[in-house]
């Protein structure tokens, strides 16, 4: 949007006091010089990504899962002294899954990034 634009018209929106904070909170945060400019900076550069349900609580469970089997495999190499090749395979397995699923989300991220930086009639249309 051209700077020099007159801007004459204004958008009333409700919010919650609780969205209010929020709002406020994310404004302090940004150091920019008025809620007006963050507002519009938000609507016009801002980006939302929705990641989905399934994908954020397998990652946590693959998350707990590999620290778990490192708890235990730290526990038996503290009792035993020995650190065994199983041990470390099943590390690296975890690791690898943990890898895959960040991976997928970096790319999401990256593709809402991409799409928000193309011109409007070449982004995509989506079904939401």
């Amino acid at each position: 949007m051209n700077e020099s634009e007159k801007r004459d018209k204004w958008l009333k929106i409700r919010i919650s006091e609780r969205e209010k904070e929020v709002i406020d909170t994310k404004f302090r945060n940004s150091g920019m010089k008025n809620v007006s400019d963050f507002i519009r900076a938000m609507i016009f550069v801002g980006v939302i990504v929705k990641f989905s349900d399934d994908d954020r609580k397998q990652l946590l469970r693959d998350f707990s899962a590999m620290s778990n089997n490192i708890n235990q495999i730290a526990r038996r190499a503290n009792t035993t002294g020995k650190i065994y090749p199983e041990d470390i395979a099943q590390i690296k397995e975890g690791q690898q899954k943990l890898w895959q699923l960040l991976n997928c989300f970096l790319s999401q991220l990256q593709n809402a990034k991409q799409s928000a930086t193309l011109p409007t009639a070449a982004r995509p249309i989506t079904a939401d």
